[in-house]
């Protein structure tokens, strides 16, 4: 096998990168991290300096591709499929990559340290960093729903944006849901969940939804939008 994808099934980034695998069901070895195991721990530092999931292991090409944009990047450069995760158009190229950095570092940043300020004691909780999220949440709602009009995804095709909204949507509804007044962001957050890859992924990581604290059993947060 020359591609082994070091992961979590829970892990929201590793949903990204997962959706663009299953997109084009490109031949992969599943390497399923437990991080709580320090020799398992040690060894993933070996591939991944930081210790962050997700890591792809190109064998055949002796490369080691961490951070789930720059998987996307690298399979639809060498390992190419029907779906194009970066348009060939120029124009198109950096719109897609601009809503990817806004979905990682708006929504997604802000869903994750919600979410793990859930996880701290009460003790060392920080209700400030936890609002000015909300707000940040929000503010980026309103954003999409205004992009949303009229288009099923982020750009003219299903791309790199939509892999990097899936998971920050999915796992950001289940903190604030998507309610009436984003009809456009909730149809979006549908239509990402129905489809095949992605729909794969969340069957995968439906085993270990007790682990996150507000246990997203897909079928709820989908009939919740």
């Amino acid at each position: 096998m020359t591609l082994r994808f070091h992961f979590h099934p829970l892990s929201s980034y590793c949903h990204k990168a997962l959706i663009a695998l299953y997109e084009n069901e490109t031949a992969f070895e599943p390497v399923v991290l437990n991080l709580m195991a320090p020799e398992v721990r040690a060894a993933f530092r070996k591939i991944s300096p930081f210790g962050k999931m997700p890591a792809l292991e190109d064998t055949g090409r002796g490369h080691v591709v961490n951070e789930a944009t720059t998987v996307i990047e690298y399979l639809d450069e060498h390992y190419r499929g029907a779906t194009r995760f970066i348009p060939a158009d120029a124009d198109q190229a950096w719109q897609i990559r601009m809503w990817d950095r806004f979905f990682d570092n708006y929504l997604h940043d802000s869903m994750q340290r919600t979410v793990g300020d859930s996880l701290r004691a009460d003790g060392s909780r920080d209700p400030y960093t936890v609002e000015q999220c909300k707000k940040r949440i929000f503010e980026f709602y309103g954003i999409l729903e205004r992009h949303m009009e009229n288009r099923d995804w982020i750009g003219a095709q299903f791309s790199l944006a939509d892999c990097a909204a899936a998971p920050a949507l999915f796992y950001a509804n289940t903190i604030y849901p998507l309610g009436r007044d984003y009809p456009h962001a909730r149809a979006y957050l549908s239509r990402l969940m129905e489809r095949p890859s992605y729909a794969r992924a969340l069957a995968e990581a439906e085993p270990f939804f007790h682990f996150y604290p507000l246990d997203p059993k897909p079928q709820r947060v989908l009939a919740a939008v």
